[in-house]
């Protein structure tokens, strides 16, 4: 039974992926020549890659920088600084290029979209580059400056192989949100496969030209993935025991204090307070004064049963997943994982290009309705379930289950009261995630909502599109203050073990 309901759920992930590979069969060579080889393409992969990579350049450099300086050096501050640097994740990438764009207009550059996004996907490279630092042994980088090595040789031999791993894993975060981002950069009117896969959904209602730009993204994406397996390699730094705890000496930096504590306030005030600022103005500026509250709650309400219904049913379908994976270890059950974080790593509008397409072919009653919406959910964010699921049932020894059932108790009366309330924090832990995510989720609404469902996302990009900022800007707001409660306990948790 959980192999089956496992292998639905799978199924199910992979769908938009394989929407697009039979797409690309029945439109043959000479489809794809005619729809992809043409000068339009070009230019979309030329805007596309150069984007990615300056923006996977620019957060390695800010994150891997500002994670030394917080675990390495004796900058003054390092809590107050690790709370800031992780605040932007509270501030989703549209919101960003809002506040931005509203206040300067001419924005709109390859230079202004790679400060934006790079302002708001810093922190992905930031975070795992902080827990890596964390992991390194002291021992080693003393015994490199014994060796007579000045500090930027410890860190580039020494430590920056180490944090190799952390390195891609950030940085392939970045490219994939960025590969995925829609709003931010339509916004800011820099041409990307998303927005033309957008634009162009909405001038020929699904055409062809959409489906396979959307194949090229996939593409784009496999990539990604590949790249990033390649570039790790097989080599491990890992001791061979962790031995006893040693406290790490920070690095004196003596007279470049100043230009530390400079470069963090000024990185942490153009991710943060910029935004933040932007919304207080346009708060402030009466144009939200004629924002009818009953609109902004009846929205709001709409977005938390939303993100509630997604959560439930994202949840549910990782219960399968994550049990088979730590129960009935395997290739079978490691494939079936994987499967489910392939198929979510396809961008939201590749998904929702998908689901439109098969709803109106083989549902079409399903076209525009919550269901078809929440499938979209859960086949986004279902890793944020899996993750924490997998992980609650790792600490669930099945002895429990074995007792009850040798008690006579059946299978769904040993669920219903040993494994559902033993499972309940791994459970709430990846609803809560998700329930997140869906808050701020855009692009799949945008094209799945049903007609007359507003959420806080699309409401504000009603407005923030007609260049109504003050309207737009309390749906902003409110965003910002549902996602901070995950912002609080990101940094909460990676911050144990800081030093004043």
């Amino acid at each position: 039974m959980t192999l089956a309901l496992a292998a639905c759920v799978a199924a199910l992930a992979l769908l938009p992926l394989g929407y697009i590979a039979g797409y690309t069969l029945d439109v043959g060579w000479t489809g794809i020549r005619e729809l992809v080889l043409r000068p339009r393409v070009g230019e979309l992969l030329w805007n596309t890659t150069r984007l990615v990579l300056g923006t996977v350049a620019v957060c390695g450099v800010l994150g891997v920088g500002a994670a030394w300086l917080v675990e390495r050096s004796s900058v003054p501050g390092r809590k107050l600084w690790h709370v800031l640097l992780v605040a932007p994740l509270a501030v989703p990438a549209f919101v960003n290029s809002y506040a931005w764009i509203s206040l300067l207009p001419g924005l709109d550059t390859y230079a202004g979209a790679l400060l934006v996004v790079s302002l708001s996907y810093f922190p992905f490279v930031y975070l795992p580059a902080v827990a890596a630092f964390r992991g390194l042994d002291p021992a080693l980088e003393e015994t490199a400056h014994g060796l007579g090595l000045s500090g930027w040789a410890v860190f580039r031999r020494v430590q920056l192989p180490q944090l190799r791993v952390a390195l891609l894993g950030g940085s392939l975060l970045v490219a994939l949100h960025l590969l995925a981002e829609f709003g931010a950069l339509q916004m800011l009117r820099y041409p990307t496969f998303t927005t033309a896969i957008y634009d162009q959904y909405r001038a020929t209602f699904n055409g062809p030209g959409a489906t396979m730009l959307a194949g090229v993204l996939v593409l784009l994406c496999l990539v990604l993935l590949l790249a990033e397996l390649r570039l790790r390699g097989s080599r491990g730094f890992a001791g061979s025991g962790r031995g006893a705890a040693r406290p790490v000496r920070p690095v004196a930096l003596r007279w470049f204090t100043a230009p530390a504590l400079l470069g963090l306030a000024a990185l942490v005030g153009l991710a943060l307070l910029v935004p933040l600022g932007s919304l207080a103005y346009w708060l402030g500026s009466g144009a939200s004064a004629g924002l009818d509250g009953g609109d902004l709650a009846a929205t709001t309400g709409t977005t938390l049963v939303l993100a509630a219904a997604a959560a439930a049913l994202t949840t549910a379908m990782a219960l399968p997943v994550g049990w088979l994976a730590v129960r009935a270890r395997g290739r079978l059950a490691t494939l079936l994982e994987r499967a489910a974080y392939v198929g979510s790593s396809v961008p939201g509008i590749v998904v929702a290009l998908a689901l439109v397409t098969l709803s109106i072919r083989a549902t079409p009653w399903l076209y525009q309705t919550v269901p078809v919406l929440l499938v979209a959910y859960a086949i986004l964010f279902l890793p944020r379930a899996i993750v924490t699921v997998r992980a609650a049932v790792e600490q669930f020894p099945p002895l429990y289950d074995d007792v009850a059932a040798s008690l006579g108790s059946a299978g769904a009366d040993r669920l219903r009261r040993v494994t559902l309330p033993l499972l309940a924090p791994g459970l709430g832990a990846g609803a809560a995630l998700v329930f997140l995510a869906v808050v701020t989720e855009l692009t799949a609404t945008l094209l799945l909502a049903p007609t007359g469902t507003s959420t806080l996302a699309t409401a504000f990009w009603s407005a923030s599109s007609a260049l109504e900022y003050g309207a737009a800007a309390p749906y902003a707001l409110v965003m910002v203050l549902l996602s901070a409660p995950a912002t609080v306990l990101l940094s909460r948790d990676t911050r144990r073990g800081l030093t004043t």
